[in-house]
This record gives structure tokens, C-alpha cells and sequence, in this order.
């Protein structure tokens, strides 16, 4: 028992004391902490006593894209630390090429009677999706909240990141290093995070290069989410010159800097390359990653606020709460390159390349 004492107490970041305490139903722990005990009960997959399960916080649905990029850990790690005060307890569904889909998940919950759901970049963000399946949850009804993702028609509160100032920022930034010749990398265009970032950075290019239309439409790369399309698409993109990536997410910044080395070039002596979410661990890659940071724990407890509210009774704003996001800047993005220039030859256009 005094193994299983540890795991608890480690899980729960308490004393092993306390999770005697709350396992024998003794008074004296305060109501946050004995939630917490529970949660690592659960965590852990241990049995809760009998004496305790009248006492089984309520459930709410977790349903993720995946885990293999580091934000979503990220986001169900904080929601459920935010959850934990409240009394309800998530069930983390995540979803996998080939396996269980949005809606078994979702029929999951229902068979275990959640009393809500959070969907961090489900479906509502998909604008090819049928939505209806969200419209007959709330009809239920049963609280739902979005994280980023907007879709106007479904009357429920979306929490999101400001992904067209996030592009803004990193077009600016690059822009201000001397780059002009800036190409951006994200995922397919159906996803409203990426319409949102498409139209930041051509806005931000506008404005701050002289780029042409088809120019712009050139230096726009759409690819599969992760590192492997984000070194596609970054190898397209090298082959027409750029001196500067902004791409849609951290592990596409990976791929980016992996294609870049692969063809010999440094980053970022030749090639600045910019990420997005500033997920665990980007600041300790090689080189470390300039990223636009997601502001993911004040995300997760507005989100997590808005779904509680819900399931209390008291509505949340049905509408799209948007945060704004920071750029981080480390080693992966430095001053442009100049091209050499023969003496009293003529100079270098603002679009001229040096790889």
C-alpha cells in the first residue's frame, strides 16, 4: 500500500499523509486537495473505495486531435488542473489516424453521462464538416465549449487564439530582419485556423512588402499538419528563393529546419524559420525556436470557466472569446543575408536571394 501511497501522493503533489486522509474519508483536507487525490486515483487507474464513489466528481468530455504535437498534452494538462477545483474530472478522448472518430467519442460520453464537453480543434474548426452534430449536443441539451475553431451558426462559446495577429507577428518580425522573400507553411485551407493565418500573413506581406499577388500565392505553402509536411512544403518553398519561413505550427517548423539542413543550409544564417504554439521543449531544440506563442493556460481556464458556467446554469457567451497571441524570439530567425553585389553593378533587388 505504501507504493501505491507514492504513486497518489506524487501524482496529486501532495503528502502521502493527505492521501491516506482523503482515502479514508477523515475531515481536516481542504476540498481542492481532496479533488485532486481523486483525480490521480483516476489518473493512476486505481479503483476509488466504495466509501468515496457517492462522492465521484462529475465527468467531462476532453476530446483532442492527438498527442503527438506537444500543445494538446499542453491543453489537457491545464484543463484538466483547472477542472480539478470545480469537482468534475475530464475523460481525455484522443483521436489517432485510423482510430476512434469524433462522434464514437462523443457517443462514449454520453453513455457515461458527462455533463459536458470541451473540443480543443475538433470538427467546428473544420469548415467541410456537418455541423449538425454539434447543434444536436446543444439541443440535448448538453453544455459545449470550442477551442479554436469558429463556426458562427453553432451557439455555444469558442475560445480561440488570434491566428491572423499570430501570422502578423511573424511576418513583421522577419520583415524587420531584412527579409522580404517570406514564405508561409500551414495545413489544409478548410481548417478555420488556417484561413485565419493565410489571410494575417498576406495582409502583413501587403503592407510591408512589395510582393505581388501572384508572388504571394507562390510563397504559400499548404500541407499536412506535423513534421513531415512542414518539410514538404518548406522544400517548395526553398526551391523558389525564400530567406524566411513563418509556418503553422511548431512540429512544421521542425520539418522546415530538417529540409533546410538537408540541402545544407544554417539556420539561420541562411534560412529564419519561425513556429507556432511555443509548445514544450521549443526552446530547447537546435537551434532554439523563434515561435509565436499560443497563450494555451489562459485558454484552457477560460475554457474551462465557460463549460462550468454551462453546466451550472448560467449561460456563457455564445460567441468567439479571442486571445492574443506573443512572438518569442530565439536563435532560428537572424538578420537576412545580403546577396554580393559586383562594384557599380546594380542593386540587389528587395526580392534577390542568397543561399
Amino acid at each position: 500500500m505504501r507504493a501505491r501511497l507514492s504513486d497518489i501522493a506524487q501524482q496529486a503533489e501532495v503528502s502521502e499523509a493527505t492521501v491516506s486522509r482523503v482515502l479514508n474519508d477523515r475531515p481536516g483536507v481542504a476540498p481542492e486537495t481532496r479533488q485532486a487525490v481523486l483525480t490521480a486515483l483516476d489518473v493512476l487507474g486505481y479503483e476509488r473505495p466504495a466509501r468515496l464513489r457517492k462522492r465521484c466528481a462529475g465527468l467531462v468530455g476532453l476530446v483532442v486531435p492527438e498527442l503527438d504535437n506537444p500543445i494538446f498534452p499542453a491543453f489537457a494538462q491545464i484543463i484538466e488542473s483547472a477542472l480539478a477545483p470545480t469537482g468534475f474530472t475530464p475523460v481525455l478522448c484522443t483521436q489517432t489516424p485510423g482510430g476512434i472518430r469524433e462522434d464514437e467519442y462523443v457517443e462514449m460520453l454520453l453513455d457515461r453521462q458527462v455533463s459536458g464537453i470541451v473540443f480543443v480543434s475538433g470538427l467546428h474548426a473544420d469548415t467541410a464538416a456537418d455541423h449538425e452534430r454539434y447543434r444536436a449536443l446543444i439541443a440535448r441539451p448538453l453544455p459545449v465549449v470550442m477551442v479554436n475553431g469558429y463556426a458562427p451558426n453553432l451557439p455555444a462559446p469558442f475560445i480561440s487564439c488570434d491566428d491572423r495577429e499570430a501570422a502578423e507577428l511573424a511576418v513583421t518580425h522577419l520583415v524587420a530582419l531584412g527579409h522580404r522573400r517570406i514564405g508561409l507553411i500551414t495545413g489544409p485551407n478548410r481548417f478555420v485556423p488556417v484561413q485565419r493565418k493565410v489571410a494575417g500573413y498576406k495582409a502583413a506581406m501587403r503592407r510591408r512588402t512589395d510582393v505581388s499577388e501572384a508572388e504571394l500565392t507562390e510563397l504559400t505553402e499548404l500541407s499536412l499538419f506535423g513534421v513531415e509536411g512542414g518539410e514538404a512544403a518548406a522544400a517548395r518553398l526553398l526551391d523558389r528563393g525564400v530567406t524566411g519561413l513563418v509556418c503553422g505550427s511548431d512540429p512544421m517548423a521542425l520539418g522546415a529546419i530538417r529540409a533546410a539542413r538537408q540541402r545544407g543550409l544554417t539556420v539561420p544564417r541562411d534560412i529564419s524559420v519561425v513556429g507556432y504554439d511555443d509548445s514544450p521543449l521549443m526552446a530547447f531544440t537546435d537551434p532554439p525556436l523563434t515561435t509565436v506563442r499560443q497563450p494555451v493556460a489562459a485558454m484552457a481556464v477560460a475554457a474551462v470557466r465557460a463549460l462550468v458556467d454551462e453546466i451550472n446554469g448560467h449561460a456563457a457567451p455564445h460567441s468567439e472569446y479571442l486571445f492574443r497571441p506573443e512572438l518569442v524570439v530565439r536563435g532560428s530567425t537572424a538578420v537576412a543575408r545580403t546577396p554580393d553585389v559586383e562594384p557599380g553593378g546594380p542593386s540587389p533587388s528587395p526580392l534577390a536571394v542568397s543561399v
